[in-house]
């Protein structure tokens, strides 16, 4: 893991905002990367996500989520769940390229092209200090938490 900024990118948000990577500098940032809205276990961890915010918080950190589910999808999946932080859209994937998430799966024995559930840590100058790739959904938000008290 190299101690360079992440490069920056820019992405539309819920809330009618766009989100720049650069813009979060100045207090940790974890990024979890999820497969799609209203999932069984995405909808674990955005729970979980939510239900550990306060404690992000806390520790100083920033929690977004990103698939390639639109805004308007988003933003049922954020309302239904009562989800505090952000979701983002990567509709053409740039920012999964830029991570290198898009894994191909086999589903009903087609290959598919989809989001591997991943989650990055970035410090307060933007630097990446932490992934984790190909998580289970359950009890992924806790590890994350505990990675971001330690820094």
């Amino acid at each position: 893991m190299s101690s360079q900024a992440v490069a920056d990118f820019v992405l539309p948000a819920t809330g009618g905002v766009v989100f720049k990577l650069s813009a979060a500098r100045g207090k940790p940032l974890a990024i979890y990367f999820y497969p799609k809205d209203n999932t069984p276990g995405c909808t674990v961890e955005g729970q979980q996500f939510r239900d550990l915010y306060a404690a992000f918080q806390k520790a100083d950190c920033q929690v977004i989520g990103i698939s390639r589910d639109s805004i308007k999808s988003h933003e049922n999946f954020k309302a239904k769940f009562s989800l505090p932080f952000a979701l983002l859209s990567d509709a053409d994937e740039m920012v999964c390229k830029q991570f290198g998430v898009i894994k191909l799966k086999n589903m009903y024995g087609k290959q598919v092209r989809s989001i591997e559930r991943s989650t990055f840590v970035l410090d307060q100058n933007g630097v990446l200090r932490h992934e984790w790739r190909g998580v289970k959904a359950d009890g992924h938000a806790q590890q994350v938490l505990e990675f971001v008290q330690s820094l």
